[in-house]
């Protein structure tokens, strides 16, 4: 049983700010900003400190970190959409039948990217990078905010740290979707959280703009409606349900159907598109056979690193059914979950698929809460050194698409 259909495990509501009258949102966005100002501040430093490593080894062998953030592997893609359009076809020089085609991108974080470069004098890689740290503070606030709501303000905040010390979290400064995607999914499951419907279809409808794999909060933002229509007759009079509902999942149909037509092959063209990069969706066949190479023979460090991760996301997955979370929390990170590790290919990438998934990190945090300031330090410190030297690793040594 999900613990929305059960017992509430809504954390109590917290003071209001001395001063701050109780009917305005703009005061209560500010007491909601002001409470999540320390998490937000160690997410900001854990950050820094991880791109000031990564800049200062790239100087040391001649690389600039610039590029590394804003114009790497999918970053390329992003600044040529942000600055040509659509209408990019490459032939791999490597792999033979493989198409590589900018459909395959959603619009949002490009369109972000263009308008900002139409209003200010900046290059697209400056804006991109503008675009992603931007939207990974608000991520950061959204991913504190549900936590709140749930278990409270010390939870939160260990939660935004440990979404921010992923190995992988090097991704969420660069130039990529993650971070945008990571913002507007938690916006949304929290509009849940707290009844505002319209709203959390709303930021679903922006969020399947982002990525193809944000289907998964138009998903829970249906799920979520499913379960009050079921448990509430009266809740079918609700226009406010049907309206989320059906705004969550218009953005990523959208483009999927648009870039379709687009591509010339249809409705369905994306997923030709898809398929031509080397993308498709085979239940995580093409995923246990490079398992099983990574385990017979010897492949770079970035393979093992994405192994690991995807078996502690697996025991991380376990301990949230035990600990029941609301049912949209559950379908999101399911969703993600299947779409990571069912799609082919790209292996190294599926942890950066996961980055959006941070509800898998609530049971490591609400253990945190209870342990030993002692040990939060040492697991704190650990996670950092992990993060800092694979983030480094990753951007000027890995020669593996991210």
């Amino acid at each position: 049983m999900f613990a929305d259909t059960a017992v509430p495990v809504r954390a109590p509501e917290p003071r209001r700010a001395p001063g701050a009258r109780p009917g305005r949102r703009v005061d209560r966005v500010r007491e909601a900003l002001h409470r999540a100002l320390p998490a937000l501040g160690c997410y900001a430093a854990a950050r820094l400190t991880g791109m000031t490593v990564m800049a200062a080894w790239a100087w040391w062998i001649g690389k600039h970190p610039r590029t590394l953030l804003g114009h790497l592997w999918d970053g390329i893609w992003y600044a040529g959409i942000a600055h040509d359009g659509y209408g990019r076809v490459v032939p791999s020089p490597t792999s033979p039948g493989v198409i590589f085609n900018d459909l395959a991108f959603f619009p949002l974080f490009p369109g972000l990217v263009k308008a900002l470069t139409t209003v200010l004098p900046l290059t697209v890689v400056t804006a991109g990078l503008l675009v992603a740290w931007a939207s990974a503070g608000a991520a950061a606030w959204g991913i504190y905010a549900v936590g709140e709501r749930l278990h409270g303000r010390r939870t939160a905040t260990l939660l935004v740290l440990l979404w921010g010390l992923q190995p992988h979290a090097i991704v969420q400064t660069m130039a990529y979707t993650e971070s945008l995607m990571t913002a507007l999914c938690a916006w949304s499951l929290y509009a849940l959280l707290t009844g505002r419907r319209v709203w959390a279809g709303a930021l679903a409808l922006l969020a399947g703009l982002s990525r193809p794999n944000a289907v998964a909060v138009a998903a829970a933002v249906c799920c979520s409606a499913a379960v009050a229509l079921y448990r509430d007759r009266r809740a079918r009079t609700d226009w406010r349900i049907w309206a989320g509902a059906a705004l969550a999942p218009l953005g990523w149909a959208g483009y999927v159907l648009w870039a379709g037509v687009h591509s010339g092959g249809g409705p369905f063209g994306y997923f030709e598109v898809q398929r031509l990069w080397g993308s498709r969706f085979d239940f995580g066949r093409n995923a246990l056979g490079f398992v099983r190479h990574l385990i017979v023979g010897r492949d770079c460090l970035a393979y093992y690193m994405a192994l690991g991760t995807l078996v502690v996301a697996l025991a991380a997955l376990v301990y949230l059914i035990v600990d029941r979370p609301p049912a949209a929390l559950l379908v999101y990170v399911l969703v993600l979950g299947v779409i990571a590790v069912g799609g082919s290919s790209y292996f190294a990438s599926k942890p950066r698929f996961l980055l959006p998934a941070f509800p898998l990190l609530l049971p490591a945090a609400l253990a945190m809460t209870r342990a030993r300031r002692r040990t939060v330090v040492v697991t704190t410190a650990a996670l950092a050194g992990l993060s800092f030297f694979y983030g480094t690793y990753l951007l000027t040594v890995a020669r593996i698409p991210m």
